[in-house]
């Protein structure tokens, strides 16, 4: 069976596109499918992450004004689907061009959309007028033009709820890594994973961090993802007089051994599509305390079990949560133990078997 993932781009080091290299590469080979991606303007080229080299890549032009941009890329996708002949096109382009793609391109193919993001939560909480009618036009759009496709794949039980669909499927995120070894949780370190951005909250991290090193100044917080300087992080770390207990590093492709070398993981986004980084950090035994925010972590943690979920925005209690982690030695050792059992139902065999699933469903 002939797959065709169509995605703008394979060289970032975000979600998506770990997600999608893990994905394409069991199935191509583990599970035997021809997988073809396709991309734009050659970023297929300098991959962050690891494709199979199984996997066939493409690469369509795009440039210029949205009116050239849209028909290079029509007529680009459409030259790549006459020569693949996939039975199968999915969409991981969580854009609104995404959306017409099934009444553009004519193929015998089932075509299946990828939702990565949440919806309505992305508008931003702080959004002017004309965005928000702006944001809620395209939406309106998006719940029409969704039906088209053969399934709409979301990421969430939660997910659900945002929309009005008969053809969803909930199909979860697959694990980057699942090691042998744990982390032993002696080390006095909490991590974080993600980009600089308002969603990710690390503006409320740095405010509950605070509260954490007023009782345990010997505690460090180290925060992995691509910088951005307008969030003015480390301005805020020095304002809130933490510098020192609060470290800022670029993406690391080798983001497992950071797991591995911590005792708790910190998540504080305001909303996600899903929480990948969380059951990474399981999959080491690592515990997690993380705002339950839309959406994704209410269906990875069981509170109290595997970890903390905490109510969105409360910089409080994710202090609190924090420091009880911190002093109960025992406490962090069996929720950490859980987390790595528990975690097993987002392994790579797993997650694909429910592709596969689908994708014969379809074509039966």
């Amino acid at each position: 069976m002939k797959l065709l993932y169509i995605t703008n781009g394979l060289n970032g080091s975000g979600g998506l596109e770990r997600v999608l290299s893990i994905k394409a590469s069991y199935l191509a080979e583990k599970m035997g499918y021809q997988v073809h991606i396709v991309c734009l303007n050659d970023s297929h080229l300098k991959l962050f992450y690891d494709f199979s080299p199984k996997i066939n890549l493409h690469s369509i032009s795009v440039s210029g004004n949205p009116v050239s941009y849209i028909k290079s890329y029509i007529s680009g996708l459409k030259k790549v689907v006459s020569q693949v002949k996939p039975d199968v096109i999915l969409v991981c382009d969580d854009g609104l061009k995404a959306f017409f793609l099934p009444l553009l391109i004519k193929s015998k193919a089932k075509m299946i959309y990828e939702r990565h993001v949440s919806k309505t939560i992305s508008i931003g909480k702080n959004a002017g007028f004309l965005k928000r009618i702006t944001a809620k036009f395209q939406f309106f759009l998006m719940n029409i033009l969704a039906k088209k496709y053969d399934k709409f794949v979301v990421l969430t039980n939660e997910n659900c709820k945002e929309w009005p669909l008969q053809n969803l499927e909930v199909i979860s995120n697959p694990l980057s890594f699942y090691p042998e070894a744990s982390a032993s949780l002696t080390a006095k370190k909490v991590i974080a994973v993600g980009k600089q951005s308002h969603q990710k909250g690390y503006d409320l991290l740095l405010q509950a961090w605070q509260k954490v090193v007023a009782q345990q100044p010997d505690w460090q917080l180290e925060i992995y993802g691509k910088k951005e300087p307008s969030e003015g992080l480390e301005s805020l770390a020095i304002a809130l007089k933490i510098n020192d207990n609060v470290s800022f590093f670029e993406p690391v492709k080798s983001i497992e051994k950071k797991y591995l070398e911590s005792s708790i993981y910190v998540m504080s986004s305001r909303y996600e599509g899903f929480g990948m980084v969380l059951i990474e950090a399981m999959a080491c035994g690592v515990p997690c305390v993380s705002f339950d925010c839309p959406y994704g972590p209410s269906d990875i943690i069981a509170d109290g079990e595997d970890g903390f979920l905490v109510a969105n925005g409360d910089v409080d209690l994710l202090a609190q949560k924090l420091l009880l982690l911190i002093e109960d030695d025992a406490m962090r050792t069996k929720i950490g133990n859980n987390a790595k059992v528990n975690v097993k139902r987002f392994l790579p065999e797993t997650i694909c078997n429910q592709w596969d699933v689908l994708f014969k469903s379809l074509l039966s």
